[in-house]
């Protein structure tokens, strides 16, 4: 059996940050309060006591913005296991990550967000692409892993920019990415934009079909996307986000999506009131057959067809879909 590989976070929101991007607040994002010594060490207890891989993760701020000797104990604190940090791209350099490496960080995530330079000088960002190739080699020319992320709808972005950033991230060939569509917070400038009406947030809807095309792209890439959208938190669900493609299960709706579009193309050509089952694996039967039984309903309605069923199947992995047709 493969061992247990889990990642224990700890959230330093906003901690070392040098900028205020209109869209963050990541004190109703994520957690609200910062880590300490103590959590650290709490967490490497936790760590000890289980068996399999263990990860110990730096999330919500950027960790190489620190003071170096505030970065030196918490990862003083995180040993003697693997690490993970999320930070900037202009905060990091080669002596940087040589430090890193030397406490034992394997993996960093990197917010690009966007790789367009005017969508990042609109979302204050404070760098450019062009950080982000640098930054990105450095950490793979370290033997680091690599994690990219980058957010749509952000302010002057549109679709075929989001599709120019994953080309970009592709080009770049990063162990994962993740995709957050921008979620209009409480409490960040972008929510001032918004109300104001100089800023349009995208909807879940135009998210979810932008992100199966981006989904689409890394697969075909072969580079696994690990997160698709916002965590969910109570704060967020109770109304701190007030527009924007936030939903607690986002990243169900996009492989669903996924699963319509790819039967719809399986389909294609299908008679008139035929019965079709679709064989999907085991675990995908809810995300093929789609929320409230939406997926199920559009193809039936769109192929005009007499039955349509859903089985799941340990004969296909990933996203396969295997169709038969009665005519």
């Amino acid at each position: 059996m493969t061992p247990r590989r889990r990642i224990i976070p700890l959230f330093i929101p906003h901690a070392g940050c040098p900028h205020d991007c209109v869209f963050c607040n990541q004190h109703r994002i994520a957690a609200s309060v910062s880590a300490s010594l103590d959590d650290v060490r709490s967490a490497t207890a936790i760590a000890a006591a289980e068996c399999g891989t263990t990860e110990i993760a730096f999330y919500g701020g950027s960790f190489t913005a620190l003071p170096v000797h505030v970065q030196n104990e918490f990862l003083t604190a995180a040993q003697p296991f693997n690490i993970r940090i999320s930070t900037r791209p202009d905060c990091i350099d080669e002596s940087v990550v040589e430090r890193l490496k030397s406490f034992g960080v394997a993996t960093i995530e990197l917010g690009a967000q966007s790789m367009c330079d005017d969508v990042l000088e609109s979302s204050r960002r404070g760098h450019t692409a062009s950080d982000v190739f640098k930054a990105s080699k450095i950490i793979q020319d370290a033997g680091l892993s690599l994690i990219l992320q980058m957010m749509t709808g952000l302010p002057g972005d549109t679709h075929e920019k989001s599709l120019c950033t994953a080309e970009q991230f592709i080009a770049i060939a990063p162990d994962g990415v993740r995709i957050y569509p921008t979620v209009v917070v409480r409490g960040t400038a972008l929510f001032d934009m918004w109300q104001c009406g100089d800023y349009q947030a995208h909807t879940v809807e135009n998210a979810v079909n932008l992100c199966a095309t981006l989904c689409a792209m890394f697969d075909t890439a072969n580079i696994p996307i690990i997160r698709l959208g916002l965590n969910p938190t109570e704060a967020l669900s109770a109304g701190e986000a007030v527009a924007g493609a936030y939903h607690p299960a986002f990243g169900e709706l996009v492989y669903s999506r996924l699963y319509l579009n790819q039967a719809i193309e399986k389909l294609a050509g299908t008679p008139p009131d035929a019965d079709v089952i679709l064989y999907v694996p085991k675990n995908r039967v809810s995300v093929m057959t789609g929320q409230h039984r939406t997926n199920h309903d559009i193809l039936k309605q769109k192929f005009a067809l007499r039955s349509i069923k859903v089985i799941g199947t340990d004969l296909l992995l990933g996203e396969e879909i295997k169709v038969e047709i009665h005519a």
